[in-house]
């Protein structure tokens, strides 16, 4: 666990991040959505997978990412591995926020993406920090505030 006066919690370096999640998208793929992938309840997060429309190509994109259920609504941290930079779903969210997104044995749904500001951002960012005490010790390796994103249940079917 950091304190305030601890140095950044170590974090490999990004390529193994990165690798680390291909192989997780890997393995989802191959199992049929059935390994690595779980509802939030099992763990205080889960694991979704989803799906948006990339800003250049215009093409569907899919990752899987770690979320918290906050009512109707799903969070999730845009956090590039913690590198630097916004992650590229994250970006495609910012250009056009209509996605859909998989949880494990449920059916696709259709979102809408949105940044958190303010106090829920406050309080969202609260509810990930009790799942993983080194949160603010990893953003603070970046020069950039991370994105607490909120996927909103659409108001009609894409």
């Amino acid at each position: 666990m950091s304190t305030a006066g601890d140095r950044p919690p170590k974090i490999p370096p990004p390529w193994v991040v990165h690798t680390a999640w291909r192989v997780h998208r890997a393995l989802h793929r191959l199992s049929g959505g059935r390994f690595l992938w779980t509802t939030s309840n099992k763990r205080g997060w889960g694991a979704l997978r989803l799906t948006t429309i990339g800003r250049k190509s215009g093409q569907e994109r899919s990752v899987i990412l770690g979320y918290l259920e906050d009512g109707p609504d799903l969070v999730a941290l845009a956090m590039n591995g913690w590198d630097e930079g916004h992650p590229s779903w994250w970006l495609n969210l910012e250009a056009r926020p209509d996605a859909v997104v998989r949880l494990a044995g449920q059916h696709p749904r259709s979102v809408r993406a949105r940044e958190a500001v303010g106090q829920e951002r406050d309080r969202l960012w609260q509810r990930w920090a009790a799942v993983d005490s080194d949160l603010d010790g990893y953003a603070a390796r970046r020069s950039t505030a991370t994105p607490v994103v909120v996927l909103e249940p659409a108001a009609r079917p894409l």
